[in-house]
């Protein structure tokens, strides 16, 4: 393993240099590498708080740091680090503990004792030089010599790629990402176009491939810079749920983010175009500017839904009149006219879409449906976008019901579907869930592996927030009106005895929730007022951890979720996930500390990025089964499947006791806990409230001020989504429909 010690400046900094082992990482944070350590400093009794920069830090490495004592009013005694960096630690006791600290794989604390005390202080020669001597010592067979060493030489060039990184002013811990995007030749590919970086690495951004490129002297007005900083633009804006920007828009934001002039921001739309990373199209008299990859995804969606509404459908013509009393007997309930208009429509027509908010009968609907299609011998699917949604559509249909990306068997090595176009999926009727979750690029890839002869239906909340990806997909095809709808509105008897299903309705009319007049009276719904938010967070802590578990006997981990408008700030996900953490999972045995969260057996976490190898998708929550410090490895139960993650992947989940609201779309959890401050107010809004009162099914609690909760009550802000999915739909059915049947007829002749 290469270590860098660092440089001497030509004239010594004043201040002092203390070295010592890293016992414990308090706080580090992965974009700006700020850290606060608590090290074993020769000469020093008690362990050392030492704050300062590192691109990624670890329990047992060794560091070297300059700077000065600083006595913190709050915190005491600390050292300051104005230069901190990782060296080799030189003592048989630093070095036992780094190497025993998870950071090698196949070395653990039992193994590291094992290799210190046979080959002392030239432990890492020999594992850089000769290995195969590691295999004298018991325990150690060619296999996990063959960890070790795979493991020192990933690590050897993820430390180097650090040393690059830092050696510009960035700090980061996406070194091990890059490793992995571009292996050992990351530092060639970064200093030959840093600009890659925030296209192909997840986590890092424009701005931090920026700073490399300044540094590395690529001039602010080249045309390279400005390229790739439309890109990012476009990039940023389809991360707000945009497929698309205007002309004028584009530029100018352009212009802003690189300092640029306008000109030149648009020579640089322009060659982007002409290369073909970007795609320009007249809309309704506006210019717009989409990424290939959206364009094409949304231009797909408009294809495969006019495709599979002209095609002749498989299944065979089923009588409504007889079908209704049929189902209605089978299933033993009585379908209100509402309901009955939808069936008739589901059965007459190609493609349909169902829609309506919590308790107006969509499950009934949609298996009395079911019940009738499948009596046919017809052959059905369940799909939804997330693994909990397909958890629900299962229980409540009783069929079989898989994720998107299962029913579509997603290839990690190919990193694509095997169903598509050329390889539809066998089926009659395709049912998808949680519709509104959909984003553009996954839809487009669904509806290209339908067969043209199978129907589809669609079934979805279209008031919650849109996708957290580009487009509005639901509420695109239900604009358009191109589409048959079924808009399910009236409320059941036996639903409107929830408060949280009344309030829910109320919220997404604008009215205010009703309260419960008597603080004793046992309901479903509650708004709890604090008014600063120490106390809502007080509050919150008190109520997951103490009054939900004692007054409704529901587990505060499995049973309770708390949902918050931002990740950000106290009252963030963030912040929230440390409090509870401490709380409800104290006694957790031995803990790894990566990426600046701790992780101990039990903890629950939240998947934040896709993972098609392990099949384990944005959003899905899991729980720390177990830990093995010498594989340096964790195993997260996820609905009852074992997940395997080396400590290097853990930059891939977050703590889940809080998540946020977005996270939190298409699950369901038994109990919800709202923290509402006006410290949210940017993202106080009408759907973001209905979402996350609707994801509650025994119980939703709201801690904060009233004010907060009238604003976003208040607040209905239209989607504003930049998006021509509708508009496309309106334009073909328009004009174009009948010249492709009128085409399609001459064909068959």
């Amino acid at each position: 393993m290469s270590f860098n010690r660092p440089q001497s400046p030509p004239s010594a900094p004043t201040g002092e240099t203390i070295s010592g082992t890293v016992e414990r990482v308090t706080f580090h944070s992965p974009e700006s590498g700020f850290c606060v350590l608590k090290v074993n400093v020769r000469g020093h009794k008690d362990l050392v708080t030492i704050t300062g920069t590192a691109a990624s830090i670890s329990p047992g490495e060794y560091i070297d740091c300059h700077g000065d004592w600083f006595n913190d009013k709050s915190y005491g005694l600390q050292f300051k680090s104005n230069r901190l960096a990782v060296v080799q630690p030189s003592t048989i006791e630093g070095i036992e503990k780094y190497l025993g600290s998870g950071m090698i794989k196949g070395i653990g604390p039992h193994f590291a004792k094992k290799l210190v005390k046979a080959f002392g202080v030239d432990v890492f020669e020999i594992i850089e030089t000769t290995p195969e001597r590691m295999c004298e010592l018991p325990g150690i067979g060619a296999k996990r010599k063959e960890l070790v060493v795979n493991s020192w030489g990933e690590q050897k060039i993820i430390r180097e790629i650090m040393v690059f990184l830092q050696s510009y002013g960035v700090g980061t811990s996406r070194a091990v990402r890059i490793y992995k995007t571009y292996g050992a030749d990351s530092i060639a590919k970064v200093s030959e176009n840093p600009y890659r970086l925030a296209l192909d690495i997840h986590g890092i951004g424009f701005k931090t491939a920026d700073t490399i490129a300044q540094k590395l002297g690529i001039p602010k007005n080249s045309l390279m810079r400005a390229q790739a900083g439309v890109r990012h633009v476009l990039q940023e804006l389809s991360g707000q749920g945009h497929c698309a920007s205007e002309r004028k828009n584009l530029i100018e934001a352009s212009s802003t983010l690189l300092e640029i002039s306008t000109e030149l921001a648009d020579t640089a739309i322009g060659a982007e175009s002409k290369e073909g990373n970007i795609i320009e199209e007249l809309i309704e008299g506006q210019q717009l500017f989409y990424l290939t990859s959206l364009y094409r995804a949304e231009v797909g969606v408009k294809t495969n839904l006019v495709r599979l509404t002209l095609g002749k459908m498989s299944r065979p013509e089923i009588d409504f009149v007889k079908a209704v009393p049929w189902v209605e007997e089978k299933a033993g309930i009585q379908l209100s006219q509402s309901q009955k208009n939808a069936v008739e429509l589901a059965l007459s027509s190609k493609l349909l879409v169902i829609t309506g908010g919590p308790g107006v009968g969509k499950t009934t609907l949609v298996n009395s449906i079911l019940k009738i299609i499948g009596s046919k011998e017809a052959q059905i699917m369940l799909c939804a976008p997330t693994g909990r949604a397909a958890k629900r559509l299962s229980e409540s249909t009783g069929m079989e019901a898989k994720t998107i990306h299962r029913l579509l068997e997603f290839d990690p090595k190919a990193f694509g579907f095997k169903r598509n176009r050329e390889n539809p999926l066998q089926t009659d009727l395709v049912v998808v869930d949680e519709a509104s979750m959909i984003d553009i690029v996954l839809m487009n890839q669904l509806l290209a592996a339908i067969p043209d002869t199978a129907a589809l239906l669609l079934v979805g909340d279209v008031d919650q927030l849109p996708s957290v990806g580009p487009g509005s997909v639901l509420a695109d095809i239900i604009k358009s009106e191109t589409i048959p709808v079924v808009r399910l509105t009236e409320i059941f008897r036996q639903a409107a005895t929830s408060k949280i299903i009344v309030n829910a309705h109320r919220i997404n009319k604008g009215e205010m929730p009703l309260r419960s007049e008597k603080q004793e009276e046992l309901t479903d719904f509650y708004f709890v007022q604090a008014e600063t938010p120490e106390d809502i967070s007080d509050k919150v802590m008190q109520i997951v951890c103490e009054r939900i578990p004692k007054r409704f006997g529901l587990d505060p981990i499995k049973d309770v979720q708390v949902l918050t408008p931002m990740n950000r700030g106290g009252l963030g996900s963030r912040s929230l996930n440390i409090e509870l953490q401490k709380r409800l999972n104290k006694d957790s045995g031995p803990q790894t500390t990566k990426y600046g969260w701790s992780y101990g057996k039990g903890d629950k976490v939240l998947q934040i990025i896709n993972n098609y190898d392990k099949e384990v998708f944005n959003g899905d929550i899991g729980t720390i089964s177990s830990i093995d410090m010498e594989e340096s490895e964790l195993l997260i139960d996820f609905d009852g499947r074992e997940v395997q993650y080396d400590f290097n992947e853990l930059d891939e989940i977050s703590l889940a006791y809080a998540a946020s609201i977005h996270k939190a779309q298409g699950s369901e959890y038994s109990a919800v806990v709202i923290p509402l401050a006006m410290q949210h107010y940017m993202m106080l809004e009408r759907n973001l409230l209905y979402t996350g009162v609707t994801r509650g099914k025994k119980l939703v609690v709201i801690v904060g001020q009233a004010k907060a909760l009238a604003l976003a009550v208040k607040n209905k802000k239209s989607s504003g989504r930049v998006t021509a999915l509708s508009y496309r739909l309106k334009q073909f059915f328009a004009m174009g429909a009948k010249a492709l049947v009128t085409s399609k007829s001459a064909d068959d002749e």
